[in-house]
């Protein structure tokens, strides 16, 4: 595929690519609605990698009239001359009754993904949002990668990642992501600990403007372990990480016990938390922005934010998805992006 860049020039309005995440999914309508914000596209120029026939038939069931302009994929630029413009792939024809997963969804789903994180490595967006992609799907289309997470640090040659969460006041990392609750011991070590704690603090810097974060660690017993009384994890494994974190430099503390840490955290004691397990650290994030948390893979050389949220089969078509996570996602994307930007201009 064929590209044009002449930017970085810091002057530039910031650009951030939006792939249109499953076509038969949410994907369309939560980005046509979140974009149909004056206020949104105020902040920046978007680039969609998606397909015009879906977005059009989200717009048309929303009763929101299109406003973006229309390209080939094949030619991306940071210059086109509309404020949201669609690069089309419209090779793909994936009739709007089609709901749940299926082979060309993936195919066309992994595409948008491909061209939009190649688009980042070379300058012409300068962050990349992703609506949410059917695992089953990509599965369908033979797609080596169960997800965003994993493609995104293969496409960018990442051997370390993180998943991030923002949820209003919080902004958290997860030591394990998709393990077994009884399976996370035998999974647990030091690295484990000590990566997403030493990515967190790299991406509270660049991204979030946080000269020197401070760094909550969540333990992962009861009452921090008690002194051996009820795991030994934290004498073990995570005690260990926070003090070679902090050999490295890094302001952090703990293990702090979970049932006060988040809270602690939300009150502004720490800048960002690192939970040992999924849960542990999806529970506060969804407690405090059900709809409106955001997903960042920390780790990579590019910014990639996503709401927290599926496909939604169920409703896909319907004119009911909220498109608020979305925003939020792209609203973090577009923060992060000018913090970026403005840390490279004092250089």
């Amino acid at each position: 595929m064929g590209r044009t860049s002449n930017h970085n020039s810091i002057t530039d309005q910031l650009v951030i690519g939006i792939t249109m995440g499953d076509p038969a999914g949410i994907g369309p309508e939560v980005v046509v609605k979140s974009l149909a914000d004056p206020a949104i596209r105020k902040a920046a120029k978007f680039i969609i990698f998606g397909m015009n026939e879906q977005l059009a038939y989200a717009a048309d069931k929303a009763e929101i009239e299109p406003f973006w302009g229309r390209h080939q994929h094949e030619k991306i630029s940071r210059d086109y001359p509309h404020k949201v413009v669609v690069a089309d792939y419209d090779e793909y024809a994936i009739p709007s009754w089609v709901k749940g997963p299926n082979k060309l969804s993936g195919e066309a789903s992994i595409r948008f993904c491909f061209d939009a994180i190649d688009a980042a490595k070379e300058g012409i967006v300068d962050a990349v949002v992703t609506a949410p992609i059917s695992k089953t799907s990509w599965k369908l289309a033979k797609v080596p990668w169960p997800g965003h997470t994993e493609l995104l640090a293969a496409r960018c040659k990442s051997p370390r990642k993180a998943m991030m969460f923002v949820a209003g006041p919080l902004k958290l990392a997860l030591a394990t992501i998709h393990e077994g609750l009884f399976e996370v011991r035998y999974k647990f070590s030091i690295g484990c600990v000590f990566e997403p704690i030493d990515l967190l603090n790299t991406a509270l810097k660049d991204y979030f403007g946080i000269e020197n974060p401070k760094i909550g660690v969540a333990a992962l017993n009861p009452h921090a372990g008690e002194n051996g009384l009820f795991g030994d994890e934290e004498q073990r494994v995570i005690s260990p990480a926070i003090l070679l974190a902090r050999e490295v430099g890094i302001n952090c503390m703990g293990p702090v016990p979970a049932d006060t840490l988040f809270v602690r955290a939300v009150k502004g004691e720490f800048d960002g938390v690192v939970a040992m397990y999924h849960d542990q650290g999806m529970i506060p994030v969804k407690l405090l922005a059900f709809d409106k948390a955001v997903n960042v893979t920390i780790g990579l050389p590019i910014i990639r934010t996503s709401p927290a949220h599926g496909t939604a089969f169920d409703i896909a078509g319907k004119n009911l998805a909220s498109p608020e996570s979305m925003k939020a996602a792209i609203t973090t994307a577009i923060q992060m992006a000018a913090v970026k930007r403005n840390l490279a201009m004092r250089i």
